[in-house]
């Protein structure tokens, strides 16, 4: 049984499918889980509690963790440390493997311009503080030798369906709508995205390769250096509309923050955008030399069909 606790989120939903290569048996849990597969047991709780998240492991070979809470510092100091708890006490107690969905918040803001799986750990915002207790929790115990698991990480990410996506909500939206892209403090600068398919299939390949684990792996993304700028223009090329843009201060984050809640909490996260921001994921590309990595020019364009 390979189990995905956030199983109807953006990465859980193609994760589902990614893992009938490799299983019949597949569960999903959430609040209220709905098949992706024909076969998929579903499995409805609150994963607040620990109970809840006991049941939801036990018997499982493999349990993937994709859970995204709402963007709000206060919302991921309260549930995700507990949450992680409990997801590693049944992994431990019932033996199973776990698979980590993780971001980079929890990187020094001086390294991103050239991101690996070595990037020191020195988080400057309160989610990244967050993100790097999480993580911690599961090195630590990797290293007892308690936990079997491995950790994923994107890129921000863009893709078909995607709801928790910067890009998608400040550029491909404003496009389709006839409003100017948004990009935050300098759009010259370098950015990565990772697409939320290839990080969904990378994920189950991961989570199926016994070698793979107790160790972090960087999701497969593309290594084209492309700013902020070019990013809009091929969106917009792609939605045959003008390339119009505007960037928004870091100061203004702050002011319009009063009236626009997910301002005041993206704010600290402002410095992906005031310098490069480049995602290395090739240990990765090394290890599996035959992953296709989807190309921003077909990614785009799938995002745009949804």
């Amino acid at each position: 049984m390979q189990t995905i606790l956030g199983g109807g989120g953006t990465i859980g939903t193609v994760l589902a499918k990614e893992l009938t290569q490799y299983t019949d048996q597949i569960r999903i849990v959430s609040r209220n889980p709905k098949k992706v597969n024909e076969t998929d047991q579903l499995f409805p709780a609150d994963l607040s509690d620990t109970s809840h998240v006991n049941k939801a492991v036990e018997g499982s070979d493999v349990v993937y963790l994709t859970v995204g809470f709402d963007y709000n510092r206060k919302v991921w100091r309260e549930k995700w440390p507990p949450l992680m708890r409990s997801v590693i006490e049944a992994c431990i107690q019932h033996q199973a493997k776990l698979v980590f969905f993780d971001n980079v918040y929890l990187y020094d803001r001086n390294f991103i311009g050239h991101m690996t799986e070595e990037t020191p750990i020195n988080p400057s915002s309160e989610k990244g503080a967050v993100r790097a207790e999480i993580a911690g929790m599961i090195t630590d115990e990797i290293q007892r030798g308690n936990l079997t698991a491995l950790i994923g990480r994107s890129a921000d990410f863009y893709g078909p369906n995607n709801d928790k996506s910067v890009l998608v909500d400040s550029v491909f939206k404003n496009l389709q709508k006839g409003k100017p892209a948004d990009w935050f403090a300098s759009v010259d600068k370098l950015h990565s995205f990772t697409y939320t398919p290839d990080a969904a299939k990378a994920i189950a390949l991961l989570g199926n390769t016994p070698d793979a684990f107790n160790q972090v792996w960087h999701l497969p993304t593309d290594s084209s250096r492309l700013t902020g700028k070019q990013w809009i223009e091929m969106i917009a090329a792609e939605m045959n509309v003008p390339a119009k843009m505007r960037v928004l201060p870091v100061w203004m984050m702050g002011i319009l923050g009063l009236f626009i809640p997910i301002l005041k909490e993206f704010k600290e996260m402002a410095y992906q955008f005031d310098r490069d921001y480049h995602f290395d994921s090739s240990k990765f590309s090394n290890r599996f030399g035959d992953f296709k990595i989807t190309m921003p020019e077909e990614g785009i364009k799938l995002t745009i069909q949804g």
